[in-house]
């Protein structure tokens, strides 16, 4: 199923006014981490999957990507996308990630931020990317910790006072379609656990060099408060995986 949620006017509004919407990648808990786990971008060929609003396209950009495509199945995430880029290295392209068909070693860099949780076959994806990436190349995702999409309900436990006690955890092994709750709308997401995660990339062909389950920095918390309870327990996922 190719699900685009962001193409509806109220759930658009809804995402644009989240912190990583307005204030981009310096907004993004996880954004240190995931930066961390970059290659060295100067002359790379870079492909962003589910590239939303453009951040990490064109922050390649700014690191000397040579050239970045990125993909989104949104008309409005493209849409704006474009607004807010002015440098014609950067192509954006209206694509599902499940129909990516790039060329064999087209890429240097294939990276994908918070996407892939909504994707159904996730071993499809990664096989793809595999051919498109050239041999030592970086395939860098981040995904939404399997301890968060265990549960359809992704929420705290909380106490009689309102207050959040601890996230539960069930049905973890039990893969598969979550339909969940996120900015007011239905929205489908995939669970897979971690070791189906890596396992997937492995067969695909590709190395796992390293793995992060990051929490805001003291920064990000000043900035944002409300990312307190983001250090209680994982809440994304990044894989740092190369191709042999």
């Amino acid at each position: 199923m190719k699900q685009n949620k962001y193409d509806d006017p109220d759930f658009f509004a809804a995402y644009n006014q989240m912190p990583r919407s307005v204030g981009g990648l310096d907004a993004a808990g996880e954004w240190p981490a995931l930066r961390a786990l970059m290659p060295e971008l100067k002359d790379k060929r870079l492909l962003d999957l589910g590239c939303g609003l453009g951040w990490h396209c064109r922050y390649a950009l700014q690191m000397g990507a040579k050239s970045v495509i990125g993909i989104d199945l949104s008309d409005k995430m493209i849409a704006r996308a474009k607004a807010l880029t002015d440098d014609p290295a950067i192509e954006y392209r209206r694509m599902a990630i499940e129909d990516i068909d790039f060329e064999a070693r087209q890429f240097d860099v294939v990276i994908s931020s918070l996407a892939l949780h909504y994707i159904e076959r996730f071993d499809d994806v990664c096989r793809s990317v595999f051919e498109a990436v050239v041999p030592g190349g970086s395939f860098i995702l981040s995904v939404e910790h399997p301890v968060f999409t265990a549960r359809a309900a992704q929420d705290w436990h909380y106490g009689t006072k309102g207050e959040r006690l601890h996230w539960p955890v069930d049905d973890y092994q039990q893969e598969g379609k979550r339909d969940t709750r996120f900015l007011g709308s239905d929205v489908v997401k995939y669970h897979r656990t971690a070791a189906t995660l890596i396992n997937t990339l492995i067969e695909a062909g590709f190395t796992i060099k390293k793995l992060s389950e990051p929490q805001p920095t003291e920064e990000a918390l000043a900035a944002y408060p409300d990312m307190r309870d983001e250090t209680r327990r994982p809440i994304f996922l990044l894989i740092a995986a190369e191709k042999s």
